[in-house]
């Protein structure tokens, strides 16, 4: 009878459920919860690509994608001083005063993407999902749509450069590797006519039927949206987008939304809430994601070095930061304008990968324990003072401290088998964690050897013995963070 219960309220709330119809306020939108695979998910990669990837430079700690805006406003702003015409002397003396940001879509040929070979990279990466720039705030749309030729010309991949529906091709790609499809959209264009004349047509005429066209033709799994803060939500007619994208369209049941809605809308209303280029969120109440580049950029940066990319263990100690606060990683790669992603990213993705196949049980399918870190003595929370903090920000926390400065010694994250302790340094002969009580029969497993190591209890403290440490008994990626799991 309790069995035959149980299903009865499972049918009647599944039901329930399936007749919702979500009406355009914040109350009944923000209502809609998020699926649960996307927190479950923790690493996505973020894809931007198009026109702006033909130069691809832009100065250091700055955005490439917005090369267009840096050229045309001669202005710049991101981490350093800048003239502020450094892009359109660039421009100029490389293509020409003449040569216009327009003229750079016909050398976007994506003549060397692979698809199924980008897929396949995605999948050794241990990322579960991927967002692509579908169209960015240039206007250039991936795929084969009528609102984006709206202001005189052929302005995408389908018609111009590539010759190709370059969203179709990857989405299809990513989805036969079992890995969930989502698509950035930006709400708004720098220099689209009705954009710069009339905003409210620009809505309802470009905006509006232009996102409808992406979502029905390639039902993605997320719909990231972005430059929202130009107008109010009500500006945007977000809420009644919303309700038709809940109630209406072909993925009401499954797709995934972003915050960015409008003008003061993020981390308030929406679906997850996003962060960029900052740390970890743990005051959250919703799933969260933080975005940022492998480097500063976003679209590929010729101009950045090797020494400008994050490291491998800074990237995994980023995830893991982000992770122990309950929140994804959305990490950001650039391929060039042949549709080649560079190898330093390749590589660095590859890395990761590797360290996630030991490891990723840790980091997967997680949430947060009842606190996220163990600190050491010392003033708390390095943050250099940067417009986008540099990823470097994660090894001052913990392995490589400014004077007076605490680190975060050890994270945590769980899950209803296991309690995961993840030290971002070899802990020497013994790993102290503070107020953390075990009974007799739990088992402590180094993950990268699969040793059961020895425990003892002091007061409210444990204490773990460490084996010996033996170099070649661990690969290189093994060493970016070493996790101890603790059978519940």
């Amino acid at each position: 009878m309790k069995r035959i219960t149980v299903l009865l309220l499972f049918l009647i709330a599944s039901v329930l459920t399936a007749q919702k119809k979500y009406q355009p306020t914040w109350e009944s939108l923000d209502s809609r919860p998020v699926a649960e695979w996307f927190g479950n998910a923790k690493f996505g990669i973020f894809i931007h690509w198009g026109p702006y990837s033909v130069p691809a430079w832009s100065p250091k700690g700055t955005y490439s994608e917005w090369y267009q805006y840096w050229l045309q406003n001669k202005t710049l702003f991101g981490n350093g001083k800048y003239k502020g015409d450094e892009v359109a002397k660039y421009h100029d003396s490389t293509y020409g005063k003449d040569f216009s940001y327009y003229d750079l879509a016909p050398m976007f040929k994506a003549d060397l993407f692979e698809p199924d070979v980008w897929a396949k990279l995605f999948k050794e990466a241990g990322a579960r999902y991927i967002v692509l720039t579908s169209k960015h705030h240039d206007g250039f749309t991936l795929w084969p749509n009528k609102q984006a030729n709206d202001r005189g010309f052929a302005w995408n991949s389908m018609e111009v450069g590539a010759k190709k529906d370059l969203v179709g091709e990857l989405s299809e790609s990513v989805k036969k590797a079992g890995i969930k499809m989502g698509l950035y959209y930006s709400l708004y264009e720098w220099y689209h006519p009705l954009w710069k004349t009339d905003k409210s047509r620009y809505v309802d005429e470009h905006m509006l039927p232009q996102i409808k066209d992406l979502v029905e033709s390639y039902k993605p799994d997320i719909l990231w949206t972005d430059g929202e803060w130009e107008l109010t939500d009500k500006q945007w007619r977000s809420k009644e987008f919303l309700s038709w994208l809940f109630n209406e369209s072909s993925v009401k049941k499954t797709i995934v939304i972003n915050d960015r809605w409008g003008k003061g809308i993020r981390k308030k209303h929406g679906g997850y809430f996003t962060t960029e280029y900052e740390s970890e969120a743990p005051e959250f109440q919703k799933p969260w994601e933080e975005c940022r580049g492998m480097g500063f950029s976003f679209g590929y940066n010729q101009n950045e070095d090797a020494w400008d990319y994050n490291s491998p263990r800074a990237l995994v100690l980023m995830l893991v930061n982000i992770v122990s606060t309950g929140g994804n990683l959305l990490l950001d790669i650039g391929p060039d304008a042949r549709g080649k992603i560079p190898p330093i990213m390749q590589e660095r993705l590859l890395q990761m990968g590797a360290w996630l196949k030991i490891n990723g049980e840790a980091i997967y399918n997680t949430h947060p324990w009842k606190r996220s870190f163990q600190w050491s003595e010392g003033k708390q929370d390095y943050k250099p003072k940067q417009h986008y903090l540099g990823g470097d920000f994660i090894l001052k926390q913990t392995v490589d401290p400014e004077p007076g400065y605490a680190v975060k010694e050890l994270f945590f994250t769980q899950n209803k088998e296991a309690l995961y302790i993840i030290s971002p340094k070899w802990p020497g002969k013994e790993i102290l964690v503070k107020d953390l009580k075990l009974i007799k029969d739990q088992k402590i497993t180094f993950l990268a050897t699969g040793e059961q190591l020895k425990w003892k209890q002091a007061g409210n403290n444990l204490i773990i013995t460490m084996p010996e440490y033996q170099p070649n008994k661990l690969k290189d990626t093994d060493k970016y963070a070493f996790i101890f799991k603790i059978s519940k």
